[in-house]
């Protein structure tokens, strides 16, 4: 069932699942707008997450949840392998539920979590905050424009940054496919359903390369220990923890991604954590397998075609993106979009100014619209404010599959149209 409170009655009631940093981010939006939504309710086996989360409920595991419906809608931002079985069994319970991305670690698993979301009935939305940010709302509105003409290609590269992926996807819950997901669907499959959703297509075919190319153990440095601390070469390593966490934890508090590492606020409890913890061992020590490079071509509707590069080996900065028509180009780098028109010669640039480009930031805005747009769907019970629902979402994770599945195999492997 889909809920119809009106937004000029009670704030939205919201339960949290998994108070990590994406959930914690949208706890904050709640507490900032009282008048619009209300967190009655947090699940977390982390005592320190629950409190932070500020809810006055608190449980250990989410399926009290699922037993006694105490919200209108619940927010599911546990780790990649953890979302299917709540969020089925929250839909059975009648939430209208937000999920974070991706869906799950398989088509098998996405397939299913989508099938039973849409028998339950329940107003349903994935946390593809990329199609929420206004930089996105100007890109696609001069698409729409017609100002290019007709659509001819794209391409797209997504600057993942140096110390981010070695934060994240060396040293963080993303380093293993196993344990979480591809790297194209823990962190790209943003871009796959940007690019969709941008050209108002479908991805059909695909083909990918790339790998782990770096972070392995042949390529660690003479004298190098196993940990930062310990490490005889540290001051030459570009990955080095102490050059990330310590200044980043005196210059600006407690932040991410600090925060990632230790719950301590003060730089003993750091290098503590960074003795002892995943996040101060050495990034040569093999210990993750998931690429750091990756190209995927791209034919969608309409034979128009793309590229996506997912690059670790950069500054940690916006998504930067040109667009070819028949007509004119564009150009965006997150921040500005430049347009050319063929027909006139001339060259328009819109300036959106600085905007955040990573979670720390609300990418672009996009967290605080996607929250903002969810409960305001929930508020009113009408779907239409929400653009990441159940076929767009199970379209971009179906092209992410694929593209793994090209990239193994080294063949062109077409994407299910559903």
């Amino acid at each position: 069932m889909t809920l119809h409170t009106p937004i000029t009655g009670r704030p939205v009631r919201v339960a949290l699942v998994g108070a990590g940093n994406r959930g914690l981010t949208y706890a904050d939006w709640i507490a900032a707008h009282p008048e619009h939504a209300e967190l009655v309710a947090v699940a977390d086996p982390r005592p320190a997450a629950r409190a932070a989360s500020g809810a006055p409920l608190e449980y250990e595991d989410w399926r009290p949840l699922a037993e006694h419906r105490i919200a209108d809608a619940v927010i599911v931002a546990t780790q990649d392998r953890d979302h299917v079985e709540p969020v089925l069994a929250l839909a059975r319970a009648g939430y209208a539920i937000l999920a974070e991305k991706p869906l799950a670690p398989t088509e098998e698993e996405t397939r299913r979590l989508v099938e039973g979301v849409r028998a339950a009935g329940v107003l349903f939305a994935v946390c593809h905050v990329m199609r929420y940010t206004p930089y996105t709302d100007l890109v696609k509105s001069v698409v729409d424009s017609g100002v290019l003409g007709e659509l001819v290609s794209l391409e797209h590269l997504e600057p993942v940054g140096w110390w981010h992926y070695a934060h994240s996807y060396v040293r963080g819950p993303w380093h293993s496919e196993r344990d979480s997901s591809p790297m194209l669907l823990a962190k790209s499959c943003h871009d796959l359903d940007w690019i969709s959703y941008v050209l108002g297509a479908r991805i059909e075919e695909v083909a990918s390369f790339g790998g782990l190319k770096h972070f392995r153990p042949q390529n660690k440095p003479a004298g190098a220990g196993e940990r930062c601390l310990d490490c005889a070469v540290e001051a030459d390593c570009p990955y080095s923890a102490l050059k990330l966490y310590p200044p980043t934890l005196r210059e600006q508090g407690p932040v991410w991604p600090v925060t990632h590492v230790t719950e301590a606020t003060d730089e003993a409890g750091l290098h503590e954590a960074l003795r002892t913890g995943p996040y101060g061992a050495c990034v040569y020590a093999g210990g993750n397998d998931v690429v750091d490079h990756q190209v995927v071509a791209m034919r969608l509707t309409g034979s128009v075609t793309a590229t996506f590069q997912m690059m670790a080996f950069t500054e940690q900065t916006h998504r930067q993106t040109r667009i070819f028509g028949s007509h004119g180009w564009l150009s965006g780098d997150g921040e500005r979009v430049t347009v050319q028109d063929f027909r006139t010669g001339h060259s328009r640039v819109h300036e959106l100014g600085a905007s955040g480009s990573n979670a720390a930031e609300g990418h672009g805005g996009g967290d605080t619209a996607l929250v903002e747009a969810f409960v305001r769907a929930v508020a009113t019970g009408d779907p239409g404010a929400i653009r990441s629902g159940t076929d767009a979402s199970l379209g971009s994770h179906l092209a992410a599959f694929a593209a793994e599945r090209a990239r193994h195999t080294r063949t062109v492997q077409q994407v299910p149209a559903r």
